[in-house]
């Protein structure tokens, strides 16, 4: 007979048992507990310039996602925060390659450091996980919830001025033929918004509606293909759909929320079907 076992909370900051080291080395046995995806184990207590040690930096393992992690048994406190943004700082302009991510790990975030760190947020990415403890029987294990997500940022010219451009100044960067499909792509979304216009400027060829942004997805024209940029949550659905159909997907830009696409002039001919599914699908989750 199955026997019922009541889970007994229990907080390591007070039961003199375990330690934020022993905490840190469940972690790193195997990352993906935090909930974060598929992470791997890059460092621990990893020693920072005239700034202490790091405790732990994971990178997802699908991208150049690094996440500097940082425990704390308790409640968080001010120095808590103030030191996991540091090492973020600090291993974001070492290693600059990287999309970088702090992550803050406590047994109790408070309401009043929740909303001192949504201050941050949008700014800074930044992730805050409540870790519990509980014992059963014999054993501990950790729970780990994320209490406050990274906040997805807006579009760059939904909040300030872009430098404005033309078609001209991106035939000339790329090629006519390559801006000639985003021509073709934009005929495709005129067939569930006929109002969309494309807009150019300086680092992307964007759109607008009445005037104003609506980047459900953005193009950037290369010499030899168009890379499309659509907005859409990352899920194991999405992707497999767009592998399945043999699109060359880049890595997700987790920080702007885009699926990033790479089309040939003969993908735009050969998988219309697909390419059209994915926009439609931006279109409706903007509008949602």
């Amino acid at each position: 007979m199955t026997r019922f076992v009541r889970p007994e909370r229990i907080w390591l900051s007070t039961t003199g048992e375990f330690t934020e080291r022993w905490v840190q080395a469940q972690i790193a046995g195997d990352p993906s507990i935090l909930g974060l995806g598929e992470l791997v184990l890059k460092d621990k207590e990893r020693v920072q310039p005239r700034a202490g040690r790091l405790d732990l930096l994971l990178q997802d393992v699908d991208s150049h996602r690094r996440y500097e992690v940082e425990v704390q048994l308790g409640k968080t406190d001010e120095s808590h925060v103030i030191r996991t943004i540091e090492y973020w700082d600090i291993e974001r302009k070492r290693y600059p390659q990287y999309d970088h991510c702090a992550v803050i790990v406590a047994e109790e975030i408070t309401a009043r450091f929740l909303n001192v760190i949504n201050l941050f947020n949008g700014h800074i990415p930044l992730i805050a996980i409540q870790m519990s403890a509980l014992r059963v029987a014999d054993c501990v294990t950790l729970i780990f919830t994320k209490v406050l997500d990274e906040l997805t940022l807006g579009l760059v010219d939904e909040d300030e001025d872009q430098e404005v451009t033309n078609r001209s100044y991106w035939e000339n960067r790329a090629t006519p033929a390559t801006v000639a499909m985003a021509d073709e792509l934009l005929k495709v979304i005129h067939t569930f918004d006929p109002s969309i216009e494309l807009k150019y400027n300086k680092f992307y060829i964007g759109l607008a509606k009445g005037g104003e942004p609506d980047n459900f997805v953005i193009f950037r024209a290369k010499k030899n293909n168009l890379r499309l940029e659509v907005r859409l949550p990352q899920t194991d659905e999405q992707t497999k759909e767009l592998e399945d159909a043999g699109l060359d997907l880049m890595d997700y830009d987790s920080r702007w929320g885009r699926y990033r696409l790479r089309l040939s002039r003969e993908e735009m001919n050969s998988k219309k079907a697909t390419i059209t599914a994915v926009l439609k699908a931006a279109y409706d989750a903007s509008k949602a």
